[in-house]
């Protein structure tokens, strides 16, 4: 089994953003390997930070390495799509900021039998709450071809979606797919070997299929209003996405939060009453800079955006 050591993405940016008050209350919506955690418990006094993550393992993981910070932190094993539920049981109002790394940790992709990665053999998977029945290999062998087609597609971006959605209904329809290298077995034959050569085949199909299966881009639109309607006036948001419908997502809420009224622009006068909720902390999304991507290739697509709420 892998260590749990995730590479923080933009780290310093991250909590830079949060601007971190010693004696504020902060969330960590995706604990992982606890190197935004970390980073931030080390500027608190009085102040707490709760940090969820729906993988048990993470949770373990970090009470070993944040240890020493155990009497400001709070772990809780949930989604981040119910911050305010989780604030609400712990009797918190409101915080001082929130931030959420939607990535997958370099742990869940490299612990072979999480089923994350196309590198390592091991039973089709890919649940980061490992307590839910809908896995990978139950979407691989019970979708219909065009729900294939579209999972591939649209959270993949895949140009042969529709090659590989009939290459899978097809070798199922022999045996049921079970594991990681039977499945990029599939994928390789239905890609074109001009269009495998600088990129791994199976990356794509795998991200669209671990997308669906974790929910991802369903839950986070509603994630998001959450974590702004758990901020407190002044209280800031940092939220690292890595796909493109991912940061359309949390660019369209805060840009809803931002502009305010939403009467048509022809009326003479607001009748709406809407007033702004947020100010952006950066219009253009910040993105790893040469030196991390020179570490680690997997922020290559990582994008950060920052909003305070008004």
């Amino acid at each position: 089994m892998a260590e749990f050591n995730h590479y923080s993405v933009m780290l310093h940016e991250t909590v830079d953003m949060l601007s971190v008050r010693e004696d504020g209350v902060y969330v960590d919506c995706t604990l992982g390997g606890g190197g935004h955690s970390l980073e931030i418990v080390k500027k608190l006094t009085t102040g707490k930070l709760i940090c969820i993550d729906r993988d048990t393992d993470a949770i373990e993981a970090a009470k070993k390495r944040l240890a020493e910070y155990s009497d400001r932190i709070i772990f809780v094993n949930d989604n981040f799509k119910n911050v305010r539920y989780i604030l609400d049981d712990l009797g918190i109002e409101g915080v001082d900021g929130i931030t959420a790394d939607l990535g997958v940790s370099s742990y869940q992709l490299d612990t072979a039998e999480r089923g994350f990665s196309y590198h390592y053999d091991a039973a089709l998977d890919m649940r980061m709450d490992r307590s839910q029945p809908f896995d990978a290999r139950t979407l691989v062998n019970e979708y219909s071809e065009k729900e294939l087609t579209r999972v591939i597609s649209d959270f993949g971006e895949e140009k042969f979606a529709q090659r590989i959605a009939r290459a899978i209904v097809q070798r199922r329809a022999e045996k049921e797919i079970e594991t990681t290298f039977e499945l990029v077995d599939i994928i390789k034959s239905a890609v074109p070997k001009a269009s495998q050569i600088e990129k791994h085949p199976a990356r794509r199909t795998f991200q669209a299929i671990r997308i669906e299966v974790n929910d991802e881009i369903g839950m986070l639109r509603g994630a998001v209003e959450s974590m702004i309607a758990s901020l407190k006036v002044g209280g800031k948001i940092a939220i690292i996405t890595f796909h493109s419908l991912e940061d359309r997502a949390v660019k369209e809420v805060f840009g809803s939060k931002v502009n305010g009224c939403t009467c048509p622009s022809n009326f003479p006068v607001c009748v709406c009453g809407f007033k702004p909720q947020l100010k952006l902390l950066n219009k253009k999304p910040i993105t790893a800079d040469t030196g991390e991507l020179d570490e680690n290739n997997r922020s290559r697509s990582a994008k950060l955006r920052g909003a305070e709420k008004l």
